[in-house]
């Protein structure tokens, strides 16, 4: 399990296996590792992991509009905590933070 946060260091998701999930441990998504990616329930481009733990949306990835399929629901993992706050990063060049409509 790995917790991933946006550019001001807040808690937004977790990592399962390939699965996303929300803090709360509904599954929002899942990694493609191939691509290095991540994708929504319906299939589209989510964002990648920048700095080891940061889940940003990638301005000039190709994969924007490319549709994966639906990898299916995993059902709710649960909830793995808050970790807190990891400080913020800044922006970075061609990155923005991911829609974060599930939390």
């Amino acid at each position: 399990m790995k917790y991933l946060f946006n550019s001001r260091g807040e808690h937004i998701a977790n990592l399962i296996g390939d699965q996303l999930h929300a803090p709360s441990g509904r599954n929002i998504g899942h990694r493609i590792e191939a691509q290095g990616i991540f994708i929504d329930m319906q299939g589209r481009y989510l964002g990648e992991i920048v700095q080891n733990n940061r889940l940003m949306y990638n301005h000039s990835s190709g994969y924007q509009s490319t549709n994966f399929g639906s990898y299916g629901d995993y059902g709710n993992a649960g909830n793995y905590g808050n970790p807190g706050n990891v400080g913020d990063i800044g922006s970075i060049a061609g990155y923005r933070d991911v829609e974060t409509d599930w939390l």
